[in-house]
């Protein structure tokens, strides 16, 4: 199996993240307000907390964006409301030629949209696509929808623009944000979707990062008290995304040590793992028997977590030893009874080693 996982910062890289988005701290909160769980509400003047607002120019500095906005409802809503605003109803969508993440095809659905599917790993096939139809915007899924995909970001941004410069193109950064180098605004896409709960961050929380006249659209159209994102949340959106950058840096150093242990024939019934990014970056071990279930539930015993919370959440510390994601299944129904995945979270090689060799073991 060919596999092309994304580059994953270095904890040298990663430091210097978290260092960047401290001095962006710096420079919009006196000291005395970061030590508060600040405001609630819709403020006279800006219709939302003052903290939040202060919160989102953080951010919108941090990622060298024109203006950032914090909304309720995850990733999954980040991306829907950016639909909403870039595309709109019943227009049409270029997406890759592989299986939708299954909340944004909800999305998609209920907006009305229309797909057009090219394959983004062969940009001569997206210039055909994109020069053969009308085309109302794009979604670009950072991290891998197929285990073959091996199409880069910025190389793909820069294309489409050489290609067509106007046209909405919205990335889905959950999973690779403050893992890789940059999300999609940074190499020229229009709107960038993240949840920040899995940046160890309160649960609920999406970001919409980019083109400030679609953003403050949005933010015009959130006018419910309801809808705001608090104070003391968008406060603990910056404590997790502070930390994140290192602890997944720190996974993904764990992740490489597992598999060459793997692949070194430390555990019985473990015939090889690949580094994937399903939709995390983990480890996917290809098993000698057809027995992946089996395999799941006895690592739970021995301290694996049965399922995952929000993808490296910070309520997920222990290892999550589980099978392979909802996209990789569709593109390949077998691999659910060959294959599982690993994600270290924030276990080191020892630990998930053990756990393997007992669950292995007890089987």
């Amino acid at each position: 199996m060919k596999e092309f996982p994304l580059k994953s910062l270095s904890i040298e890289e990663a430091m210097e993240l978290q260092f960047k988005l401290v001095d962006s701290i710096t420079n919009h909160f006196p000291g005395d307000e970061i030590l508060t769980r600040g405001d609630l509400g819709v403020v006279k003047g800006l219709n939302q907390p003052k903290t939040t607002n202060k919160v989102e120019k953080v951010l919108a500095d941090f990622f060298n964006a024109e203006a950032t906005m914090l909304v309720r409802g995850s990733g999954t809503n980040a991306i829907r409301l950016a639909l909403h605003t870039a595309i709109g109803t019943g227009n049409t969508l270029l997406v890759h030629n592989a299986p939708v993440y299954p909340t944004t095809q909800v999305s998609i659905n209920m907006l009305g949209i229309n797909l057009l599917h090219a394959d983004f790993n062969d940009l001569n096939h997206v210039t055909k696509i994109i020069n053969e139809n009308k085309i109302d915007g794009i979604l670009i899924q950072v991290t891998r929808q197929k285990i073959d995909d091996s199409y880069d970001l910025s190389t793909l941004i820069s294309h489409i623009r050489s290609l067509d410069e106007r046209v909405p193109i919205i990335t889905d950064d959950n999973y690779s944000a403050l893992k890789t180098e940059g999300i999609g605004t940074q190499f020229g896409g229009t709107l960038a979707c993240f949840s920040t709960f899995k940046l160890l961050g309160p649960e609920g929380i999406g970001c919409i990062v980019g083109e400030k006249t679609a953003i403050e659209h949005l933010k015009t159209e959130n006018y419910s008290g309801g809808g705001q994102v608090q104070g003391h949340e968008s406060i603990d959106v910056l404590r997790g995304m502070i930390y994140a950058p290192v602890s997944f840096a720190i996974s993904a150093k764990v992740g490489e040590e597992v598999r060459n242990r793997i692949n070194n024939h430390e555990v019985d019934g473990m015939e090889e793992a690949f580094i994937v990014n399903a939709q995390s970056k983990v480890i996917v071990v290809k098993l000698t028997e057809p027995i992946a279930k089996k395999v799941i539930e006895a690592a739970t015993k021995f301290g694996g977590l049965p399922n995952p919370v929000g993808a490296e959440s910070k309520y997920e510390f222990s290892p999550l030893i589980y099978r392979i994601s909802g996209t990789f299944r569709e593109a390949d129904p077998n691999a659910e009874n060959t294959m599982i995945r690993i994600n270290p979270n924030r276990a080191g090689s020892e630990t998930i080693i053990s756990i393997l060799k007992k669950a292995m073991g007890s089987i």
